[in-house]
């Protein structure tokens, strides 16, 4: 049940939203090994002229950049099924954004399994009702 926030510098375009969605969704499913009909994933388009890179505003540089902020529950991947996450959707976003800017982040944040959940329910109370005892 992982949640994905990518915010793009580019200009605002449904195709591009949409596959930037279809990337997240293949690599968050086959490498981090998610249930796709649980992942939410939000696209969010950010003017060039409001970002900047090394205080150099997008706009001038001709660049565009990504910031990609996924949550998944601590201790479900390991870190080489992270590290092969981050590689790969970073390459296929460079794919998609040619003039992307080396400086686009991918941030993992392994949240508690008892601070979140979906439905109203926890991870922590999935997990324990899964167990049988």
């Amino acid at each position: 049940m992982p949640y994905l926030h990518l915010r793009l510098a580019a200009e605002a375009s449904d195709t591009l939203a949409e596959r930037a969605s279809a990337v997240l969704l293949e690599h968050t499913t086959a490498l981090l090994g998610k249930k796709p009909e649980v992942t939410s994933v939000t696209v969010e388009f950010v003017d060039p002229r409001r970002w900047r890179i090394g205080g150099t505003r997008l706009a001038d540089s001709g660049h565009s950049a990504f910031h990609l902020d996924v949550k998944i529950t601590d201790g479900t991947n390991t870190k080489a099924q992270k590290a092969a996450y981050l590689r790969r959707v970073f390459d296929d976003l460079a794919a998609l954004l040619p003039t992307l800017d080396p400086a686009s982040y991918i941030v993992i944040d392994d949240v508690r399994a008892d601070a979140w959940g979906f439905g109203g329910r926890t991870q922590e109370a999935r997990f324990i009702d899964s167990q049988s005892l």
